[in-house]
């Protein structure tokens, strides 16, 4: 596999890897942990999928400021090691129990990965600028993904084990430690990197970095603010007045406003020839926004169907693998506690301090009475965080499929467009969230518990969408970017992606809201299926931009 690539790939591969390790081990307990009564801060749906929501979309909108920063000044080997180690060091201290401490965490997670996420990606792309490679580019980039699903995969495993046997500040610093060995891995493969990490410099024409700061970071800042303060009209669904849900989401919102302009900017700005395939960009980055805000729920209400909705209880040779590997627990069933257990109403606040109005486990709230342990017994369930290995696990499966389904159409000379590519990954995502449906429907709309084999279908399906759509994206902006920019229009993709991941947050504060849980996937089918009738529409114009510049 690695021959006839660049030989700075494995070391790429690896770092992503271990970094993509550290993020998904926190991201997949982060809500958990934000929910716990016992060890978290007991929040409720509503305001963990908020926190969630604002973290992860603020995660990945540094990156256009971290793009920036590399490509003009720090080149991106600099900027890669120091997002690394500023990630390590906030997923070190995320499981201090204290908000201040939470809140400083999750900054430095946010700043490391504005450095660390859109130079990795661009370097790797540098590789492929070289003849002999051009034509690998999207099969390089398909293997550097599957780098960090392998990370992805296996970070669970470790969380759960290690949140079980020694509480949550010890699975915070597993990834840590997979952050660091993430660098250290990049490090190594330093003398592959000579004459692909040369830092561009001030173009003629580009904004000069205190008029970024002045005219984009501050106006960002004080948007932020203004959307904070500002206020709605008062409605029974807006008690807060927030106009778009909560204060964080009007923040983030009034926020972007100043740096899609400097976006916007780019095109009207750039020189005659760069103008179309910066267009071209922008408007890949607008249409899969939707994409991101779907798949993104797999932290958030996709983890609560595991938690809430799904069968997990483990026996015979399985419960004693699980208990073996410590990836279950025991938990005991108590006739009367379940049958006054009201789920609304579980946590009391007063003067500032939660209560816990009942205290047993939620699990058997919709356990089919025929399928009840006897008063007083113990069951064993696998932990909930394992279901975030199902994702990455699919990509690990599938990547070698994708890649040499694509190899033999480029064989035939058939093998679609990028672009294309990416329309059919936006239609093949759209028809995952239908298993979802089926399975609301099948469990008598959540008064049931389900197989997780629904689960594992959802992510089989949207998995091969991802595929389709998200290494196709890193590859197509290496390959539209103007060279003095690249980094930076890396860092629009993952612009779109935060803004995505943001508006993911604020579908997941609705889970709640529907008392049929279908009607919250079909929202999520119809927002898919409009970016793909989007993109779709886009094909054809992008396609002849590519042609143009002589590339597929």
């Amino acid at each position: 596999m690695w021959k006839s690539h660049p030989k700075a790939l494995p070391f790429l591969f690896l770092s992503e890897m271990w970094e993509r390790f550290g993020y998904y081990l926190m991201i997949g307990i982060f809500t958990l942990y934000l929910k716990d009564v016992e060890a978290g801060f007991a929040m409720t749906e509503k305001e963990a999928a908020d926190l969630y929501g604002t973290f992860i979309a603020l995660v990945f909108l540094t990156p256009f400021i971290g793009g920036l920063i590399a490509d003009r000044y720090l080149g991106y080997k600099k900027s890669i090691v120091i997002g690394g180690f500023l990630m390590g060091i906030g997923y070190m201290m995320m499981g201090i129990h204290s908000t201040t401490m939470l809140y400083v965490a999750m900054t430095l997670v946010i700043l490391g990965n504005g450095f660390f996420k859109p130079n990795i990606s661009t370097l790797l792309g540098n590789f492929y600028s070289q003849e002999q490679y051009i034509e690998k580019k999207d099969e390089g980039y398909n293997i550097f993904y599957m780098g960090i699903n392998v990370g992805a995969f296996i970070c669970n495993f470790f969380g759960a084990a290690l949140q079980i046997l020694l509480g949550w500040q010890y699975a915070f610093m597993a990834a840590g430690i997979g952050m660091f060995i993430g660098v250290i891995v990049f490090l190594l493969g330093t003398k592959h990197y000579v004459g692909f990490d040369q830092k561009k410099g001030t173009q003629e024409g580009d904004m000069p970095f205190y008029k970024i700061v002045l005219f984009i970071l501050l106006p960002s800042v004080v948007f932020g603010i203004i959307g904070w303060l500002l206020k709605g009209v008062a409605s029974d669904a807006n008690t807060d007045c927030a106009i778009f849900g909560s204060d964080s989401t009007d923040a983030f919102i009034f926020a972007c406003i100043p740096i899609i302009y400097f976006y916007g900017s780019l095109y009207f700005k750039a020189k005659e020839d760069e103008k179309r395939p910066i267009g071209a960009l922008l408007s890949i980055f607008a249409v899969v926004i939707l994409f991101w805000a779907v798949f993104k729920l797999n932290g958030s209400a996709l983890t609560t169907w595991a938690d809430r909705y799904t069968n997990r209880e483990v026996t015979g040779t399985t419960e004693q693998v699980f208990s073996t590997l410590v990836q279950s627990k025991e938990i005991t069933y108590e006739k009367a506690s379940t049958e006054l257990y009201d789920a609304k109403f579980r946590l009391q606040k007063e003067n500032g301090e939660v209560k816990k109005t009942e205290d047993y486990p939620i699990y058997f709230r919709n356990v089919s009475k025929e399928n009840l342990p006897q008063e007083g017994s113990k069951i064993s369930v696998w932990v909930t965080s394992l279901s975030q290995s199902i994702n990455p696990g699919w990509v690990i499966i599938l990547t070698p499929l994708v890649v040499a389904f694509f190899t033999f159409l480029r064989s035939r000379k058939k093998e679609p467009s990028t672009p294309t590519k990416i329309a059919f990954g936006l239609l093949i995502s759209a028809l995952s969230v239908l298993v979802m449906v089926a399975a609301v429907h099948i469990g008598n709309n959540g008064t049931e518990k389900v197989s997780v084999w629904w689960l594992v279908a959802n992510y089989g399906i949207i998995t091969i969408g991802e595929l389709f759509l998200s290494p196709m994206g890193l590859s197509v902006v290496s390959k539209l970017s103007p060279k003095n920019i690249t980094a930076l229009m890396m860092g629009g993709w993952f612009l779109s992606t935060s803004i995505g991941n943001k508006l993911s947050g604020v579908l997941a504060s609705m889970w709640d809201t529907y008392d049929d849980k279908a009607n919250f996937f079909w929202v999520n089918f119809g927002l898919l299926l409009f970016a793909t009738l989007m993109m779709f529409a886009l094909v054809k114009n992008l396609n002849t931009i590519m042609k143009e510049k002589g590339i597929n």
